[in-house]
């Protein structure tokens, strides 16, 4: 992805919000009719602050769908950018709207906005916010699972870091890298940092290096406390690795990348095959003892020569 640099602003900027106008108020705070007269009155829905700040970036910041959506209908840009390189999708993903969000996807708003050294993705966005329903969204329509912002790093990170399970595992599931680093530091770390661990054994589950070290030379198990629950998972994971069926899933998927699931949901495979590539739990069983240990033992052989036709 593209980085360029945005315009500075200063502190000795006069008139921070001495040009915000009518239309930015009623867009702030929702105010519909308002909005709706002063626009059949002849205001500019373009209209900008100091900062470059729209109408529609305010309605999208307070998460106020019928605003933007009278501002989008009366012809407000869609892709425009404050001077720090916010667009308004970029505050819909921040606020959690998923019907902002939806509103401006279908106005054709760009997914993938050049990123700034002031501001992040709408995936970062999205990410930090928490709402795996707009995360999901956004990945559907696009969004650079890997997009490199300089504070966060990718969006795995920065999902990571605010213990946003939901949101991690949308990521996971739709081909974001599990080893991906920001200074030698990963997601890992960011999961052990929280004591959390639901979050590192998705991580290790979709393929983290439990032995990676960060630029202080710490791995991940260093960040936990002794004696604790995540603590006791990652040196478990340190003297157990993984079983040849995870390291095939493992493979299987990163050949893939973020045409995982797609390929998978393709595939003429068992049900229970199919579940354990997408990492989902697998159909509840209708059959008596015998036949379960049967179709078990039949469907390890498939699995096994699918992943090996498909590697």
């Amino acid at each position: 992805m593209e980085v360029t640099a945005a315009r500075r602003s200063f502190l000795c900027d006069i008139g921070f919000w001495a040009d915000r106008t009518a239309l930015h108020e009623a867009a702030s705070h929702g105010r519909a009719l308002q909005l709706k007269q002063l626009i059949d009155g002849g205001a500019s829905v373009n209209m900008v602050t100091v900062d470059n700040i729209t109408p529609l970036h305010e309605a999208c910041i307070q998460g106020h769908p019928n605003c933007a959506r009278l501002l989008l209908q009366a012809g407000a840009q869609v892709d425009v950018r404050t001077i720090h390189g916010s667009t308004p999708l970029c505050n819909a993903c921040a606020s959690g709207s998923l019907e902002c969000v939806k509103l401006l996807l279908e106005h054709g708003a760009e997914v993938n906005p050049s990123l700034t050294a002031l501001t992040a993705s709408p995936l970062h966005e999205a990410c930090i916010q928490g709402n795996a329903d707009v995360v999901r969204l956004i990945i559907a329509s696009g969004a650079n699972l890997e997009a490199y912002d300089v504070h966060f790093g990718p969006p795995l990170h920065i999902a990571c870091a605010k213990g946003h399970v939901e949101c991690v595992k949308e990521l996971l599931r739709s081909g974001a890298n599990a080893k991906s680093v920001k200074f030698h530091e990963t997601a890992l770390h960011h999961a052990a940092r929280l004591q959390a661990v639901e979050m590192i054994e998705l991580l290790l589950d979709f393929g983290a290096d439990v032995y990676a070290s960060d630029n202080a030379g710490k791995k991940a198990v260093d960040y936990t406390t002794p004696a604790t629950p995540a603590h006791s998972c990652l040196e478990f994971h340190e003297s157990n690795p993984l079983s040849l069926q995870q390291l095939c899933r493992i493979a299987f998927r990163t050949t893939l990348s973020t045409r995982a699931s797609e390929v998978i949901g393709q595939l003429e495979i068992s049900h229970r095959i199919r579940s354990y590539l997408q990492h989902q739990d697998p159909p509840s069983p209708s059959l008596t003892h015998t036949s379960v240990d049967f179709k078990h033992t039949h469907d390890r052989q498939e699995q096994t020569s699918a992943v090996n036709s498909a590697l």
